[in-house]
């Protein structure tokens, strides 16, 4: 009886993990051709919003307003650019789950054509595991997840970055 139950549990447990695969809606099975479309116009200057990204203080970090989505399945995409003192920029179009903190990089920016790229890796990382991601851990600490929960719009992300930080919150 103990393993006809245990076998049930096993199977019910594995039918609940494989009902809720995540299906990424930009990109999953699509080729570039496909997803070149779906990306923003690239970042210009009018439309960036500088926020705080906590250490590394020698850097700027900015989101392009303009390209600030919030999907059905609660994705916020956006355009992030990290400047240098000397004025070099590293430009990527990225997403994050606020509910999993994960981040998945979709583009990177060629600052010489102003086009984007597929990025060679692009899938979905725990934030927690990739150290050098201080921007991306303060957007969705402060600015798009506050407290767990999920910007529901782009207007609100902005509002967020505009103010420091989400209203729900306190630094």
């Amino acid at each position: 009886m103990k393993t006809a139950y245990r076998l049930f549990l096993c199977l019910f447990l594995t039918a609940c993990a494989s009902s809720s695969e995540f299906i990424d809606t930009l990109d999953h099975n699509r080729d570039w051709a496909a997803i070149q479309p779906h990306l923003p116009a690239y970042p210009q200057s009018e439309n960036l919003l500088e926020f705080d990204a906590g250490p590394a203080r020698t850097l700027r970090y900015f989101i392009d307003a303009d390209s600030i989505s919030v999907d059905e399945k609660r994705i916020i995409r956006y355009s992030l650019i990290i400047r240098s003192a000397q004025g070099a920029e590293n430009v990527s179009y990225e997403g994050l789950r606020c509910e999993t903190r994960e981040h998945k990089r979709y583009a990177l920016g060629n600052s010489d054509t102003r086009e984007w790229v597929r990025a060679r890796v692009s899938a979905w990382q725990p934030l927690e595991h990739v150290a050098q991601l201080h921007a991306q851990k303060e957007l969705a600490k402060y600015y798009f997840c506050p407290r767990g929960l999920v910007v529901g719009s782009a207007s609100e992300a902005i509002r967020a970055l505009k103010a420091g930080i989400h209203p729900k919150l306190e630094r």
